[in-house]
């Protein structure tokens, strides 16, 4: 197994989970309907917090360049990762380095994880409703009610009295409308690449560290090896033993932390599936439409399905009829993704003659 694909099926309710004018969404052209999703990239920091949160350390910092031009304006510039897989979420998140002006050479490494989308199950399955809010204060009587001309100068009580004579309004209460909130049973899919994992390829040509990196992490034990990609420093035993089962709970237990603090939802795991077939893993958790009703589909958790472990929680029964659910389901997958990582022999991914 040289590929581990995990797909994860959550239920969200009532919320917002990635921000643009209210939910974020998309259209689906074939069954007509706008269906709320979470990037990848916001899925890849949700699982790096998570990461970071397990083994109790800071994430690699970043460092953010500005140019100051003749007329003293700022301007953007650079924006540069610390490239030092000696930080986690860096080995495993990948970065890039580009120097303005090409008078150093680019680094760049691949994150050995790729993160999909968080999507609808199927369009039929999550959707976005609309509501007006309001911010209602008019029960306090202490509020403070500025009303400002065209000059940005404040009326007098008087003048806001005679301004308001003859209208019904409140100047403690204000109107939200058309906010978009998301609801459904969601996707979202990770495939890990263990050739990569914990391996940190060296080539002049393409590097992916600079030498004193280099020099840095044989030092600290980092071990020569070869793989498919050329010759590589490969991370310790010990390094690895500590990161692996971290990585495992970060992938199974991420959670989106940016909900806004109004619309929060626990977004809770329905099921889990693990498989080295991609195919598979696709039909481990899908939906079929209905035979009998238009526009009804169903959810479909395959518990039984062939070269595909599948954790089934106690909260899916409630959505997706179901057999097999345990209240150690999530445990349990996680320590499928653990024996899986363990097992791979990073030192020695080539086949001998």
């Amino acid at each position: 197994m040289r590929t581990v694909y995990i797909r994860t099926l959550k239920r969200a309710e009532h919320t917002v989970f990635c921000v643009q004018d209210g939910q974020k969404y998309y259209y689906d052209s074939l069954f007509n309907r706008r269906i709320p999703y979470s990037s990848g990239q916001q899925i890849k920091r949700s699982v790096f917090d998570k990461l970071s949160n397990v083994i109790n350390e800071q994430p690699a910092p970043t460092t953010f360049l500005f140019d100051v031009n003749s007329k003293d304006e700022l301007k953007e510039g650079e924006v540069f990762a610390t490239c030092d897989p000696a930080y986690p979420d860096q080995l495993f998140g990948g970065w890039m380095k580009a120097s303005k002006g090409g008078n150093e050479k680019t680094v760049k490494r691949r994150s050995p994880l790729s993160i999909s989308a968080m999507r609808g199950l199927h369009p039929l399955l999550a959707g976005v409703d609309n509501e007006n809010i309001s911010f209602d204060r008019s029960d306090r009587p202490n509020n403070q009610v500025v009303v400002r001309n065209e000059k940005g100068e404040a009326l007098t009580t008087a003048q806001i009295e005679a301004l308001l004579a003859g209208k019904d309004r409140s100047l403690s209460r204000k109107w939200i409308p058309d906010n978009r909130r998301a609801g459904g049973l969601f996707v979202q899919d990770i495939a890990i690449d263990l050739r990569r994992l914990f391996s940190v390829t060296l080539n002049s040509f393409e590097p992916e560290i600079s030498s004193e990196t280099e020099s840095r992490l044989r030092k600290d034990g980092w071990v020569e090896s070869t793989n498919v990609f050329g010759p590589c420093l490969v991370a310790p035993l010990a390094v690895r033993e500590m990161l692996i089962p971290a990585l495992a709970e970060a992938i199974i237990e991420w959670s989106i932390t940016s909900n806004q603090a109004r619309t929060f939802s626990l977004m809770e795991t329905l099921a889990v599936s693990i498989s080295d077939n991609a195919n598979k893993i696709a039909a481990s958790i899908r939906a079929k439409l209905s035979d009998e009703e238009d526009n009804k589909a169903y959810p479909i958790v395959e518990e039984e399905l062939d070269g595909v472990s599948t954790y089934v929680s106690l909260a899916a029964g409630g959505y997706i009829r179901t057999k097999s659910e345990t209240y150690d389901a999530l445990d349990r997958a996680k320590q499928k993704l653990i024996d899986i990582m363990m097992a791979f022999d990073y030192e020695n991914q080539l086949m001998k003659a």
